[in-house]
Formats: C-alpha cells, sequence, structure tokens
C-alpha cells in the first residue's frame, strides 16, 4: 500500500516538475528529480546510485544556470539592471496571463525598464530580445532536464 501512495506522490512531482519548467515559481527539474528519487525507494524501481549523483548533479547545474542565463542574455544584447529587474517584474505579470504572458512578459518588461533608464527604443528592444531569449533558453534547459528525469522514470516504471 505504502508503495502506491509514493508512487502516486513520484508521479504527481514528476507532472508538477515539468509544469515548473513553465512556470517559474514552481522549481521544475528539483521536483521531477524528486519524483525521481520517491520512484526509487518503492518495488517498482531501482536506480543505480551514479545514475542518481548524475542526475543529481545536472539538476543543480541547470537551476543555477536558469537564474544566470536570462541576466546574461539582457548584458550580452547591451541590457542593464535595470533591463534585467523589469524583466523580472514582466515575468511576475505575466504569469498571471497564461503561457503567452509568461514569454512575452520578460520581454516586455526588459523593454519598459530600459526606457526608464535611457529613452532609446532601439536599444531597449534589443536588451528585451537578449532577456527574451535568455529566458527560452532557461526554459529549454529545464524541459531536457526534466525529460531526461521522465525518460528514466517511466523507463524504470514499466520495466
Amino acid at each position: 500500500m505504502v508503495d502506491y501512495i509514493l508512487l502516486i506522490l513520484a508521479v504527481i512531482l514528476i507532472i508538477v516538475g515539468i509544469i515548473g519548467c513553465l512556470a517559474p515559481i514552481l522549481p521544475g527539474p528539483p521536483l521531477s528529480y524528486s519524483g525521481l528519487v520517491v520512484l526509487h525507494f518503492t518495488k517498482f524501481a531501482e536506480f543505480s546510485d551514479k545514475l542518481l549523483i548524475v542526475l543529481a548533479i545536472v539538476v543543480i547545474v541547470v537551476t543555477i544556470f536558469d537564474y544566470i542565463v536570462p541576466v546574461w542574455g539582457t548584458k550580452k544584447f547591451g541590457g542593464t539592471k535595470y533591463g534585467t529587474r523589469g524583466a523580472t517584474v514582466g515575468l511576475i505579470i505575466g504569469l498571471f496571463l497564461g503561457p503567452f504572458g509568461i514569454i512575452i512578459g520578460p520581454f516586455i518588461g526588459a523593454v519598459v525598464g530600459e526606457l526608464i533608464f535611457k529613452d532609446d527604443m532601439k536599444y531597449a528592444i534589443k536588451a528585451g530580445f537578449g532577456s527574451l531569449l535568455g529566458f527560452l533558453t532557461g526554459v529549454g534547459l529545464k524541459l531536457a532536464t526534466s525529460f531526461v528525469i521522465t525518460f528514466y522514470f517511466v523507463k524504470e516504471w514499466i520495466r
């Protein structure tokens, strides 16, 4: 009975982890990894310690990169701290507007932030594009990580 409860919890963690890759409030890869670890403690799966350690390292690296890449993208395209802060505010507002808002919110926020700093639309759009590119790269890394974890989860569960 406990194994089935843990299995349900693991499946929920995997699903919420994938959703968390798109919703910045939830830490996607760590939740997916937690689902894998929970499954490991059931009779349904047994992962090697080496796999769990490697995936833990990947999850930590991707989680750190998720905070660095959008800032790097904004700065690489000439943005300032105003653009970075604007992208963050845009992301938070975008959460309430659904998937499209999550994607376009950081871009608009970075543009508005840069316009507050410097009244130059071309400069602001360039910084906003960098923010958007950085955000999408972070989402891509998180999704790839969570999908790899989900692959091992399903592979072990159905064997």
